[in-house]
């Protein structure tokens, strides 16, 4: 099997989208083209209730092929990890099962084959998320009832950083907010190997006014075509084959 570069999309919501595409539909358009979108909905610690806004979480995630958690405030650093997390090892055992359906047909999967030979191939799997490449884009939703939420999400990243490095594959992480006056998403951390700057990106945030999550996410799904042009700069990467295509 060969090393693949492992694309994700982090969504950080706490209410459904209200303007533009469908983001459900969105996410299956990213789902096609080898992007993972996971979805986190953030409760206020003090809810009792989940808002039904947040429903959407769960479809968004299952769309884009990712994982969806609805979570308290003060849980939401393990959270953001554990997800992320989870998405690698769902991604990659996709991609085992299509590689075995070549090898032993079409009615075969992970799932069928004996106990000791599928723990042989999550070994496989395992070394695979340590070892691949890691691009992340964390989506921020800044509406209005996500400014106090604002300062545990930038902690919950800088330890999602600091958390993935400790992997021996690259990562890439880059960060972009919506709404936006002029655009669906406004670029806060273009792509880079830590989330370090973040605690002067944060302070500055504006929040408010509605949440286009459809336009963002496709927009969102763009940025990693962009990427290309990134990497054609670097002499230090190696050819490689994009999961999910």
């Amino acid at each position: 099997m060969k090393q693949g570069t492992l694309k994700q999309i982090l969504l950080l919501t706490d209410g459904c989208s209200n303007q533009g595409e469908d983001p459900v539909a969105v996410a299956a358009l990213a789902h096609n083209q080898g992007i993972t979108v996971n979805v986190i909905g953030v409760l206020d610690d003090d809810q009792s209730e989940q808002p039904e806004g947040l429903e959407e979480v769960e479809a968004i995630a299952l769309s884009g092929g990712g994982v969806s958690q609805i979570v308290y405030q003060q849980a939401l650093s393990q959270t953001v990890q554990m997800v992320t997390k989870q998405a690698m090892t769902q991604t990659l055992q996709g991609v085992v099962n299509q590689e075995l359906k070549q090898i032993l047909g079409p009615k075969k999967t992970l799932e069928e084959l004996p106990p000791d030979q599928r723990g042989e191939i999550m070994e496989v799997v395992e070394e695979l998320g340590e070892t691949s490449k890691l691009e992340v884009l964390v989506l921020v939703d800044t509406s209005a009832s996500m400014t106090p939420k604002l300062e545990t999400v930038k902690d919950a990243l800088f330890d999602l950083s600091l958390s993935l490095n400790a992997r021996s594959g690259s990562n890439k992480f880059s960060i972009y907010a919506f709404p936006h006056k002029k655009k669906p998403i406004h670029k806060l951390m273009d792509w880079s190997p830590d989330l370090e700057g973040i605690s002067k990106i944060f302070p500055k945030l504006a929040s408010g006014g509605i949440t286009p999550t459809g336009p963002a996410l496709k927009e969102a799904i763009y940025q990693f075509s962009k990427k290309s042009l990134f990497r054609s700069k670097s002499h230090a990467d190696e050819p490689y084959e994009e999961t999910g295509d």
